[in-house]
This record gives C-alpha cells, structure tokens and sequence, in this order.
C-alpha cells in the first residue's frame, strides 16, 4: 500500500470594481479584483482545498467559514499556512503541486515566478516542487467575458511512516 495522496482543489471568484486583485500572493495591476470574504486569493484557495483534501481534513469553506468575521478580507497566505500546519500536524509531507488559472486578463507569464516563490515558502519546500500554468478561456463563458477567474489544483502528500 502506497502512502502517497492526491488531492484536488477548484475555486472561482468574480472580478469586480473597487477590489485589490490577489492572485498567487502577490497584489496584480488590474482595475478589477476579485469578489470574496477573505483576500479572495482563488489560486491559494484552490492549493489549501488541494492539500485539505489530500490529507483528508475537509475544505477551506470548513476551516475558514465565510460566516465567520474573523476570516474577513483575511489573507490568504496565513490561511493556507494554517491549512498546511494542520496537514503536517496530520502527519503528513508536502510532495508537489500542479495548479493551473484560467483568466483572460491580466496576462500571468511574468508574475509566474514571483507567485511560485510564494506559494513555495509558505509550503516550506524548494521552487521546482510548484508547477503553475496560466490559460485563458478562448472569450467564452463568463472567464472569456472577464467576470471572474477559475483556479484548479492538484497536490500530492506523502503520509509519514509511524
């Protein structure tokens, strides 16, 4: 029996007006942000939903309510150190992720690095360990329209020998 586990993470946010745009970690120049009750930081909800769910602990909706004032305008980068501590704690190892954004504008490729840099420290483990892909969505639907962004990730967990 392996002890390796895969999770799967999907979030959406709508982009509106008068919202910073957190995407990865870091602060986008966009005149839209996207709508939530944290930061709304698609790509780290859908990573923390990723790892949640590998380890088996639930989603983010669970450990971070959106009924909860406490989780507001949150950052998004504390809430999947605390999703990740949690996974630890669980007795398990972080292995990799493969994330990939889908969002018409803005265009992601020079910000790649610096939101891998990110998610990399926060998930304590080298760069080459976080795979990060942006598309678009060809102008269809509401993403091809610029009404929101779609993240999808995968992670993989290795459960710690007892």
């Amino acid at each position: 029996m392996t002890n390796l586990r895969i999770g799967f993470g999907y979030d959406t946010h709508q982009l509106v007006e008068n919202r910073a745009f957190i995407l990865g970690g870091i602060k986008l120049d966009h005149p839209k942000g996207l709508l939530g009750h944290s930061d709304a930081d698609v790509l780290l909800h859908a990573i923390t939903d990723a790892i949640l769910g590998a380890a088996s602990l639930g989603d983010i909706g669970a450990l971070f309510p959106d009924t909860d004032m406490a989780f507001k305008n949150a950052d998004s980068k504390i809430l999947l150190a605390e999703a990740f501590k949690q996974v630890q704690d669980a007795g398990f190892d972080f292995v990799n992720t493969d994330v990939t954004v889908i969002l018409e504008k803005p265009k992601l490729r020079n910000r790649i690095d610096e939101m891998r840099a990110v998610i990399a420290n926060i998930l304590k483990c080298e760069l080459d360990r976080i795979s990060l892909k942006a598309t678009t969505n060809e102008k269809m639907g509401f993403v091809g329209r610029g009404e929101g962004c779609v993240v999808m990730a995968v992670a993989m967990l290795e459960k710690k020998e007892a």
